[in-house]
């Protein structure tokens, strides 16, 4: 009566095992999709109103913010970013 187990032998005890470490190991990926989803959605929104149609769309916009992005950062100098924003605008 002191091993008695129930009947499930050495497989019962793997097949808890595994599913035991599949259960958590699911839970544990869950937890972390779930927050790179929620902080990825907060990160990806853009700050202010958005550019409208009649202004070439959001698209345009974001072409030129991260063109003064560049121009910032001192990648390209003056006359390229005038040259290139010049091209953005009139490509609309």
């Amino acid at each position: 009566m002191m091993w008695y187990d129930g009947g499930w032998g050495w497989g019962g005890w793997i097949v808890m095992t595994v599913v035991m470490v599949l259960f958590w190991a699911v839970l544990i990926v869950g937890l972390i999709a779930l927050v790179r989803y929620l902080n990825g959605a907060r990160h990806h929104q853009q700050p202010g109103p958005p550019a409208s149609s009649a202004d070439g769309g959001w698209q345009a916009g974001r072409a030129e913010n991260l063109l003064a992005e560049r121009f910032a950062r001192g990648e390209i100098d003056e006359d390229e970013y005038k040259r290139r924003l010049a091209f953005l605008r009139e490509h609309r």
